[in-house]
C-alpha cells in the first residue's frame, strides 16, 4: 500500500471500487466502477458479475419505477428504450467494445425481467382479466403504469421453456425483456447468426403454442 504526500495511506483502486457504498459515489465514479466491473467480467472474472448486478439493479429499478409512477395511464415505453438509457447513463460508452456492450445488455435484460414481473405481480395483473388473448413476442416488453397481463404470461411460459431449451429461452429473454437485436444476441450468447435465428423461431413457436393452450384452459368450457 502506497502513501500520499501527507503520509496518509493510499488505498489501492480495487479496494475503493469494492468497499465504497454505491449510494455515496458521484455519478462519474459510479459509471467508472460499473465500466470497470463490466470489462473485468467480459475478460473472465466471474466474480465481477455479481458486483456488477448489485450496482445496476437498483439504478434500473429506480428508473423503471419512476417512469411507471410519473406517467399517466395509457402512456407506454418499450423495455428496450430503458435498457439503452441505463447503458448510456451507467457505462463509459467510449471505453467498451461491441462485445462488452452486448454483455451489458444481456445483464440488464435479466434484471428488467425481474423488475417487470415483480411490478406486474404487485399490480395484481393476473387477477385483472386472466391471461391476455394475444401476446406479441416480436416487440419488446412494455413499461406502463397500467396492468400488463402479458408480462406474467410470458414469464411463466419462458420459465417452463427454459427447463427444456435453456439457450433458446435465453434468446427470447434477451429479445423480449431487453430488446436485443439479433447481432447483440449473437455477441451476448456467443452463437452464430444462423443459430440465433433458428433458436428464435423455434422458441417463438413453442411459446406462442404454450400461451394459446394456457388461454384455452383459463377460459374453460
Amino acid at each position: 500500500m502506497g502513501t500520499v504526500d501527507n503520509g496518509a495511506p493510499k488505498w489501492p483502486r480495487f479496494l475503493y471500487i469494492f468497499f465504497v457504498p454505491p449510494e455515496r459515489l458521484s455519478i462519474d465514479t459510479r459509471t467508472e466502477q460499473i465500466t470497470y466491473l463490466l470489462k473485468a467480467w467480459v475478460s473472465g472474472d466471474e466474480a465481477a458479475l455479481a458486483r456488477l448486478t448489485e450496482r445496476v439493479y437498483p439504478e434500473l429499478r429506480l428508473m423503471a419505477r419512476r417512469y411507471m409512477r410519473d406517467q399517466s395511464q395509457g402512456n407506454t415505453l418499450q423495455a428496450t428504450a430503458l435498457v439503452h438509457e441505463v447503458y448510456l447513463r451507467l457505462v463509459e460508452v467510449t471505453n467498451v467494445d461491441w462485445h462488452a456492450r452486448a454483455q451489458f445488455f444481456a445483464i440488464v435484460a435479466q434484471i428488467m425481467r425481474r423488475i417487470l414481473v415483480d411490478a406486474a405481480r404487485a399490480r395484481g395483473s393476473r387477477r385483472q382479466g386472466g391471461i391476455p388473448a394475444k401476446v406479441n413476442l416480436d416487440e419488446s416488453a412494455i413499461l406502463s403504469p397500467a396492468a400488463d397481463r402479458s408480462i406474467l404470461a410470458v414469464d411463466e411460459a419462458l420459465t417452463t421453456f427454459s427447463r427444456l431449451a435453456p439457450r433458446q429461452a435465453k434468446v427470447v429473454e434477451l429479445r423480449y425483456f431487453g430488446g436485443l437485436t439479433e447481432e447483440e444476441n449473437v455477441a451476448a450468447l456467443k452463437i452464430s447468426p444462423r443459430t440465433a435465428r433458428r433458436d428464435w423461431h423455434f422458441a417463438r413457436a413453442w411459446l406462442l403454442r404454450e400461451l394459446r393452450h394456457t388461454i384455452v384452459k383459463s377460459s374453460g368450457p
